[in-house]
């Protein structure tokens, strides 16, 4: 992909990703959040925290399935907007829910499941995003790095988790979100399965010998 298709693609993701936020912005100033407005806010913000999350992780199974890797640019760019919508969400419930109700919030966090999960996402999602730059890549090596940012399927998890019982009955994104979740673990497990039967196959297949070095020989 030519450098100029790169800046294209990336500037159509950062619009793709900011609309939501201008969006609940203009609803703001047009006094337009309907009759709750703070859970409008923290519903929007969450929502578009899933859903760019989930599409950052469906980068990796279209190289596995296709074979095309140039969408892996992306990877990055989109999981700094999933965090940075994840902090909005929790700034909306610690500032204007809340109001700093530390002892209040801390004890929502022991006692609601939802709330409990909620916070295990975020927390997992600040190492992934701190480690997110190159200089982070090389100074914890690539299969270091890798291993960390496994992470973000247990913050998925988590966060879907969190939609699902947070959510009122008689919707259906958590159900759609866990699928597309779901679907993408596949797809991942998929591969690592099918990896290492063709490692195994080629052992039972045998590799050619390496012939010995002869003591004294160049």
């Amino acid at each position: 992909m030519s450098r100029s298709a790169r800046v294209a693609l990336k500037s159509v993701v950062w619009t793709a990703c900011l609309l939501p936020l201008l969006m609940l912005l203009l609803k703001f100033w047009a006094d337009d959040l309907g009759a709750n407005p703070i859970s409008y806010a923290t519903n929007v913000l969450g929502d578009t925290t899933l859903r760019i999350l989930l599409a950052s992780l469906t980068l990796t199974p279209l190289r596995l399935l296709f074979g095309i890797s140039w969408q892996m640019s992306l990877r990055r760019l989109l999981g700094l907007f999933a965090f940075s919508y994840a902090v909005l969400h929790f700034t909306v419930w610690v500032v204007v829910d809340q109001f700093f109700n530390w002892p209040g919030m801390l004890a929502d966090i022991r006692k609601r499941p939802y709330i409990t999960v909620g916070m295990l996402a975020l927390t997992l999602l600040v190492p992934l995003a701190a480690t997110s730059t190159t200089r982070m890549v090389k100074r914890l090596g690539g299969l270091n790095w890798r291993r960390l940012h496994r992470l973000v399927y247990v913050a998925g998890v988590a966060a879907i988790l969190h939609f699902s019982w947070l959510a009122k009955k008689g919707r259906n994104d958590p159900y759609l979100y866990a699928t597309i979740l779901a679907a993408l673990l596949g797809v991942r497990g998929w591969h690592r399965v099918a990896r290492a039967l063709g490692k195994r196959r080629v052992v039972a297949l045998g590799a050619p010998s390496t012939p010995k070095r002869v003591a004294g020989a160049p």
